[in-house]
């Protein structure tokens, strides 16, 4: 493809790793990029510059000073600064405002709006805020884009503004908009006066309708407002059409269903990887997969529990909300033969049930409530067994970095988690020639739950071959980004041919 007609992409999220990140957001911004820039697309990437990244570590020098956005009742002034994802030439532009001081990316803040739960203005405020800013910084750049790119509730809003603008300034008419949407459940609800705040065109059609029942919902207008709409497996595009799945939107979901596509996460097989991996005691690949084990006893060791490396070890590493499944854990699970455990941080509620736990068995069950990227690594390469028992995961990460570590995954059938995990189907569990790569179980309870975790144990204790089988297939799939990375370029090309 030559320069000229190079796709030029505006990639846009609240979230980049390795700068700034909560969850599997910021991890898909840091590596979906650099497998588009292979297939030789311009792209660039824009993030607030929060107070929380480190300007030390990374090289960032100012690229624009005093720009004004016309934001509320007047303009707001904003700086930007450029640095580049590392290892890459994809810039990465950080507008720096007073909105984006703290050391928090999200500000928490929570309201019931319409017998709704919605977001405290500040966040509302602050991203909307964000978004409108990226147009003019690509405007004061000259880069003007094929495709904008926007991740999530936080950004979904861009579609809006490019209709509001184009009817004073045609920078942006030939821009198209993909929306994808990361987790559903997360919209972005707020009051009416965002419009005002925002300077959005209140006429637009999709304004009118979603101001309807008294709020406007973030989520609901990227759905309706941009050209495609994708999401980040091909289950949950499906689950989100029905109204369990659909979290209050399966109905707007459904007007643009024709438009609406799955494609699979992938992760970043360079930084996850046991045969490079630094912050892992020990690396290892499929040739030598015995060693392994090093990095189980040291987790054991680490973790105060009995050091033991015959004994079954099970991780799980994750937000602890009401998403995760950690309600279905209870006393049951101390009487299997393992030991357990957990890392991550999140609802009072969620926190309380695995602490007692600990409190009661602290020889079985670990807890670490901390967001620590190394204990994370040791634990993927150290646990035999890595738990995902969602309620619902539109993609989900951990199952595909527990395979790649040789860890064998005990999931729930809902979402990327059917996508990615062939289920270990056998009769007494006997080795077969085309052998699955985990455990699922389909049915959201602590009963189903408990039956398919002891199946697994049973074959790790029982069947060390069809373990071993498990394991190193389970290792050989590919959840590089390059697969996932050209079904996107199907979908820029597809906008581009829209008119």
């Amino acid at each position: 493809m030559s320069i000229k007609n190079k796709i030029k992409v505006l990639f846009l999220s609240a979230e980049v790793a390795p700068f700034a990140k909560v969850g599997g957001l910021g991890d898909v911004a840091g590596a979906l990029p650099v497998a588009l820039e292979k297939l030789n697309i311009d792209i660039r990437i824009c993030m607030p510059f929060y107070g929380i990244i480190d300007c030390k570590k990374y090289l960032i020098k100012k690229v624009i000073t005093d720009l004004y956005v016309l934001m509320g009742d007047k303009d707001e002034i904003i700086n930007v600064w450029q640095t580049f994802l590392p290892k890459t030439k994809i810039p990465v532009y950080l507008i720096e405002h007073n909105f984006f001081n703290s050391k928090e990316i999200y500000s928490g803040g929570r309201v019931i709006l319409n017998n709704k739960y919605a977001r405290g203005l500040d966040d509302l405020k602050r991203f909307s805020f964000f978004t409108r800013a990226t147009l003019e910084v690509a405007k004061k750049l000259s880069f003007q884009p094929n495709i904008i790119h926007a991740q999530d509730w936080h950004t979904a809003l861009v579609a809006d503004f490019i209709k509001t603008l184009n009817s004073k300034d045609d920078f942006f008419a030939n821009a198209k908009t993909l929306y994808t949407i990361h987790n559903l459940a997360n919209q972005g609800i707020t009051k009416l006066d965002i419009i005002g705040y925002t300077k959005i065109n209140s006429n637009l059609p999709i304004i009118k309708v979603d101001a309807q029942d008294g709020d406007i919902n973030f989520m609901a207008q990227g759905i309706l407002g941009s050209d495609l709409i994708n999401t980040v497996s091909p289950t949950y595009a499906k689950e989100i059409l029905e109204h369990y799945e659909g979290a209050g939107l399966d109905n707007v979901l459904k007007k643009r269903k024709k438009d609406l596509y799955g494609i699979l996460n992938g992760i970043d097989t360079d930084f996850f990887n046991p045969e490079k991996d630094n912050l892992i005691k020990q690396k290892y690949s499929l040739k030598n997969l015995k060693q392994k084990t090093i990095n189980k006893l040291a987790l054991q060791k680490q973790l105060g529990l009995p050091v033991d490396k015959d004994i079954a070890l099970v991780g799980l590493i994750s937000r602890f909300v009401w998403q995760k499944g950690l309600d279905l854990f209870n006393e049951d699970f101390s009487k299997l033969n393992c030991q357990f455990v957990f890392l991550g941080t999140g609802q009072k509620e969620y926190e309380k049930i695995l602490k007692d736990l600990v409190k009661k068995y602290p020889k079985k069950f670990s807890v670490q409530f901390v967001f620590d990227e190394k204990l994370a690594h040791l634990i993927y390469a150290g646990a035999d067994i890595f738990l995902m028992p969602s309620r619902f995961e539109p993609c989900g990460l951990g199952q595909l970095i527990a395979m790649r570590y040789g860890t064998v995954p005990v999931v729930r059938a809902t979402g990327g988690l059917v996508d990615t995990v062939k289920e270990v189907k056998s009769k007494k569990l006997k080795i077969k020639s085309s052998v699955g790569t985990g455990f699922v179980f389909k049915k959201y309870s602590s009963e189903a739950f408990y039956q398919e975790l002891d199946k697994a144990l049973t074959v790790f204790y029982n069947n060390s071959k069809l373990w071993n089988q498990i394991q190193k297939t389970g290792m050989k799939q590919d959840f590089s980004w390059n697969k996932s990375a050209k079904k996107y370029l199907e979908l820029y090309r597809k906008l581009m041919s829209k008119h």
